[in-house]
């Protein structure tokens, strides 16, 4: 018998694998399960679960476990409802009641609206590192790959009703079936099931186009199982080890309770390892989000403005079942000070224990950060707010802010790019007014300053000419306040003077270090008009 191993650290991922390998025992293989109904844009919220899905696989190999990770498209549910930001409404309306795989794709050229759904959430999964092997169910119930699970289904007819009693106000009544058909004629659910003929074979009729027929579970894709069922049904095809759901199916009756008595009792498959995660919220949004009403962040929208490795950290570092908000504010910029902070502390590790128990915390949300291997040695860093001010100062130029800077290193400019355009997008997208600016040049007016403040802002240029840059910013701070007190200006008028001068607002970044950004020639030349 294999020795009870401690989890590999303090971390929600780690104490999971630990509690996998110790449930289901020592396996050649885990399976780690995750999966949505393609019916909308896959939003931010949805990759929640297959995030924390991935950041167990993750901890499971890193105790050197084999694990298969899967994620089931379930594209043979129904199209219920015309999500909001869908273009033609009114033709997508033709296809409520059938299955989403059928559906034309109104945006694109993919085979289906599913498609179009599933191909672009996996076309940017590999680019936050997770790379799951995809399931489409509505090829399996095509191809009858369910049919011995679907019979199973019908030979506990009584067994499945009593376990969804067991949860309901309502029973379901006498002539319940576990099993939908899609009619054969018009592809809509709108069927009832009239009765089984054989092992195989069962009867419906349609009430949309009045089709009746008997049709062989062995050798038709016009029937599935309804969720409830379809799901523990695939954790015993699919030897699901693992599998997380949000807290509408873990919530008392809800679907969660139904599967693992249904698994257990009608398709011998013990209920895998699992834990409720919460929702994720749009700060400033309604609410919950979405697919079906159409309000969606996806994680293509979040990626515009965090880099890989800071969508990681704000899963990674977050309990699963506690809700949080993706924010596009000022917050963006926090977020990244708080992961730059933990990666500093990462190639910094204390010797002083009392600190260690915190490194250690922090180190692991570090190295499940990471989209490939965990660097050798610290990245190199820009402050976000400087990286902020540089790319306006550069009018987004991210290859001038690189030649300004000087020091990025080769290996890391791949990483730095992807930073700054985040940046840039964020600035243009959703920084305060007062947050953004655009750099004067001598080809426009100069601003209207009453003489006193003009010449008090020229004569700042001249020091700025004179000295800039080759003396301590803070021996400059004080030769600027003499010109300010030569004046008898006050300091707010002044600034807004130098401001208005330089970027034609009121205000603008701080000061001093703005002047030592912008450098020598700069400033002089835009001061210097006001001498």
């Amino acid at each position: 018998m294999e020795a009870i191993q401690k989890p590999l650290s303090s971390h929600w991922a780690d104490i999971t694998a630990d509690k996998i390998i110790r449930e289901r025992g020592d396996k050649d293989t885990y399976v780690c399960a995750s999966g949505i109904t393609p019916s909308g844009t896959v939003h931010i919220g949805n990759f929640r679960e297959i995030i924390s899905v991935e950041l167990v696989v993750r901890a499971l190999r890193d105790r050197g476990r084999n694990v298969h990770f899967i994620y089931s498209w379930d594209d043979y549910d129904v199209f219920r409802k015309v999500p909001a930001n869908m273009p033609d409404q009114e033709k997508l309306a033709e296809y409520l009641r059938k299955p989403i795989t059928l559906v034309p794709d109104f945006l694109g050229d993919e085979e289906s609206y599913a498609a179009h759904n599933e191909k672009a959430l996996e076309r940017v999964l590999p680019v936050v590192g997770i790379r799951p092997d995809y399931i489409y169910q509505a090829k399996r119930y095509r191809s009858s790959k369910y049919a011995e699970g679907m019979k199973r289904a019908l030979d506990h007819r009584d067994d499945i009703r009593r376990q969804l009693d067991a949860h309901r106000t309502t029973p379901l009544a006498e002539d319940w079936w576990p099993l939908s058909v899609f009619c054969t004629q018009c592809d809509r659910d709108t069927t009832r099931v009239t009765g089984r003929v054989g092992d195989y074979q069962i009867s419906y009729e349609c009430s949309s186009c009045g089709n009746s027929e008997i049709v062989d579970l062995r050798e038709t894709g016009a029937v599935k199982l309804p969720w409830r069922i379809d799901w523990p049904m695939r954790w015993s095809v699919e030897g699901v080890d693992f599998e997380p759901a949000g807290k509408d199916h873990h919530s008392e009756g809800g679907s969660f309770d139904t599967a693992k008595l249904t698994g257990k009792e009608v398709f011998g498959h013990d209920p895998p390892v699992t834990f409720q995660y919460d929702f994720v919220r749009v700060k400033g949004g309604s609410g919950k989000i979405s697919s079906s009403t159409g309000e969606v962040v996806s994680l293509s929208d979040v990626l515009k403005f965090y880099q890989p490795e800071v969508v990681r950290y704000l899963f990674a570092g977050t309990r699963p079942n506690s809700e949080f908000a993706i924010s596009f504010d000022l917050d963006v910029l926090k977020i990244y000070e708080d992961y730059d902070k933990i990666e500093r502390s990462y190639f910094d590790k204390p010797e002083n224990l009392k600190k260690l128990k915190k490194w250690e915390k922090d180190a692991r949300v570090y190295e499940l950060s990471q989209v490939g291997g965990v660097p050798k040695s610290l990245p190199y860093q820009i402050q976000i707010r400087h990286l902020t001010t540089l790319l306006q100062i550069h009018s987004g130029d991210v290859d001038a802010v690189i030649a300004y800077l000087g020091d990025v290193p080769e290996a890391d400019l791949d990483r730095f790019r992807v930073r700054a355009q985040c940046a840039w997008n964020w600035v243009n997208e959703f920084a305060p007014e007062d947050f953004r600016f655009s750099l004067r040049t001598v080809d426009d007016e100069p601003a209207e300053l009453e003489p006193k403040l003009s010449a008090a802002v020229g004569d700042l240029g001249k020091l700025a000419s004179d000295m800039l840059g080759t003396i301590p910013e803070k021996d400059f701070s004080n030769l600027m306040y003499d010109v300010i007190h030569a004046h008898e200006l006050e300091s707010a008028e002044f600034f807004s003077g130098v401001y208005r001068a330089l970027i034609g607002k009121e205000k603008g970044p701080r000061l001093l270090n703005f002047l030592h950004v912008l450098g020598r020639g700069t400033v002089s030349t835009l001061l210097g008009r006001y001498r």
